[in-house]
């Protein structure tokens, strides 16, 4: 148990303390799932704007997965919300072309490809691969169990090889 958990048990949390030690870590958090700036700056900003309305810090769970399950949370619904503004249409798989930029067109198809993912598997990957938390960590943060996050991170690391495929073979 870390002080600032042992803090908040002992007494109701100072937000600004918590703030400043987890904003640019939920802030990548978000960033990677949802692709862009201003919309992970929102998405932190309602993730303690929600934290200061709970009823209150339990102490079921490290503070700092309390906060990552409100930032998830909300950067599902977001997601989601998204989704069903462009009426679930999604573009067609990434298309490579030799060029000089060829690192940037990489980072742009998997982030096309990642957004494709259906939300729950992109959760997972992007937690587990792409800010490297531990699958038990990430489990107590969406509210599933870790097996229920080994097989989204399986299916969607092998629905991004298949979309990503035709990067693999400009590469060569």
């Amino acid at each position: 148990m870390t002080a600032l958990d042992r803090s908040l048990r002992a007494r109701p949390p100072d937000l600004d303390e918590v703030f400043r030690l987890h904003a640019d870590r939920l802030w990548s958090v978000a960033l990677r799932m949802l692709g862009d700036p201003a919309e992970a700056e929102d998405a932190v900003q309602e993730a303690f704007l929600a934290a200061l309305r709970s009823p209150g810090f339990r102490g079921d769970a490290a503070a700092g997965t309390w906060l990552h399950r409100i930032l998830v949370n909300g950067c599902v619904d977001r997601m989601r919300a998204a989704g069903r503004r462009r009426g679930h249409a999604r573009p067609a798989g990434p298309t490579v072309t030799a060029d000089p930029a060829g690192r940037l067109v990489t980072r742009l198809a998997v982030g096309d490809a990642l957004a494709r993912l259906p939300v729950e598997q992109r959760v997972a990957v992007v937690l587990v691969d792409g800010l490297g938390y531990p699958v038990t960590e990430v489990a107590e943060i969406v509210g599933v169990p870790a097996g229920t996050v080994k097989s989204r991170c399986a299916r969607g690391r092998s629905r991004l090889a298949r979309e990503l495929g035709p990067l693999r073979e400009e590469a060569r």
